[in-house]
């Protein structure tokens, strides 16, 4: 007889697509509507940053509300609503005639994208999982990753009609691949008959056990924990870069010389060769030490940003791609298992919320600060330099985590 495939793959997977979607265009692909808006409103490069920091509210203000209403209501009810909001946010992006619209409609994008980005669909996965949660999680996030194959097409969409139609296009495929995708998921394992990573429930007094092992501590005793403040340090570094790479990576290369096809394919490559990270780093921590993981994650990063200052020589572009993206990836994996494996599954969603709603500060302060810096000096390496700098502090933090006792 064939064994059953545990329906939590299939969570992985439905996550896996609703990532690949959301990210391919709030996250990766906006760096792609920089120049059209430049060309037909005039705006500058720090007043359509600011529309991409308020991107970010989605991991800031709102991020601790819906990792409350997760742990509450749990992952599937905040994913259908999240993807109708996230629709209707890029359709009235395609109806900008100013800049107080253009935020208006980034703050209803922010406020959707929060229901259907990291904190829920991370905390849909980490409740399925236990000892392959590395691994789960490492899969789930490739479809950010693979998302990156999603900016050539909204860049093809762009040049072939318009970037208002283009917003129309996405707003309804948003649509028609997301809602049915968020009801392939369920809550939590014990509902079904299932203990997390797919063993049945056959004697309670296990089940009772087990529970226990798996919940972790308290929510007051976690934010309570220096380990959880360093982690918390940590991914508000980790936003800033990333935030400001993503974000300024087509201007940037346009900016010293690159033609406009040849930035696309880069801002594409950065997700895809993150599967890489992703994928590996997250099977790896399950194996060996997280701690010393992120810290080569990191260090990828950082030799990748001291590049990214030389990309002018087209021949450290793939050195910048094969260094940056994959540290990216497993930086994001890892920084989420360790906190699974602190804390338990019990307050997860709470936990990772308030996490990236202190993260988020990064994600909205590095994109403008480069966008700021890059219209005052017409050079952005000012900016990566010194993001070089916050990598070796997030390093250092990393280095002052404490393995977790047993009893957690």
């Amino acid at each position: 007889m064939t064994k059953k495939i545990f329906y939590g793959w299939w969570i992985v997977l439905a996550c896996f697509f609703i990532s690949f979607y959301v990210s391919g265009i709030v996250f990766y692909g906006f760096t792609a509507f920089f120049e059209p808006l430049v060309k037909e409103f005039g705006w500058s490069y720090a007043q359509i940053s600011f529309a991409a920091s308020l991107r970010g509210l989605e991991l800031g203000i709102f991020a601790p509300v819906i990792g409350f209403l997760v742990d509450r209501f749990g992952s599937r009810k905040i994913l259908f609503y999240g993807i109708i909001t996230v629709g209707l946010g890029l359709i009235s992006l395609s109806l900008t005639r100013s800049l107080p619209m253009f935020y208006s409609s980034f703050l209803l994008l922010a406020f959707g994208a929060g229901g259907c980005t990291t904190v829920v669909t991370m905390t849909a996965v980490a409740n399925w999982f236990d000892k392959n949660v590395g691994k789960a999680l490492g899969v789930m996030s490739c479809g950010i990753g693979a998302s990156g194959l999603i900016v050539p097409l909204i860049i093809q969409l762009i040049n072939l009609y318009n970037w208002r139609t283009t917003l129309i296009i996405l707003g309804f495929g948003m649509w028609i691949l997301g809602l049915p995708l968020s009801l392939v998921i369920r809550n939590k394992p014990e509902k079904y008959g299932y203990l997390p990573d797919g063993e049945l429930v056959q004697d309670p007094n296990i089940h009772l056990e087990k529970k226990v092992n798996v919940c972790g501590i308290g929510f007051k005793e976690v934010l309570k924990q220096k380990a959880f403040l360093y982690l918390m340090m940590v991914d508000v570094i980790r936003m800033t870069i990333v935030f400001s790479v993503i974000t300024h990576i087509m201007p940037y290369l346009s900016s010293v010389g690159i033609p406009r096809t040849t930035a696309g394919i880069v801002a594409g490559a950065i997700p895809l060769i993150s599967i890489v990270g992703r994928f590996g780093f997250g099977w790896l921590g399950d194996v060996y030490d997280k701690r010393y993981l992120l810290k080569m994650a990191f260090s990828l990063i950082g030799i990748g940003m001291l590049i990214l200052c030389f990309v002018q020589y087209v021949y450290f572009i793939p050195l910048f791609l094969i260094l940056f993206s994959p540290g990216l990836g497993g930086s994001l994996v890892l920084g989420r298992t360790i906190l699974r494996e602190y804390f338990g599954k019990n307050s997860f969603g709470k936990i990772l919320g308030i996490i990236l709603g202190f993260a988020s500060i990064g994600g909205i302060i590095g994109p403008t600060l480069a966008g700021w810096v890059f219209d005052v000096s017409r050079d952005y390496r000012f900016i990566w330099l010194a993001f070089l700098g916050l990598n070796f502090v997030a390093i250092g933090l990393i280095s002052k985590i404490e393995l977790p006792t047993k009893n957690k």
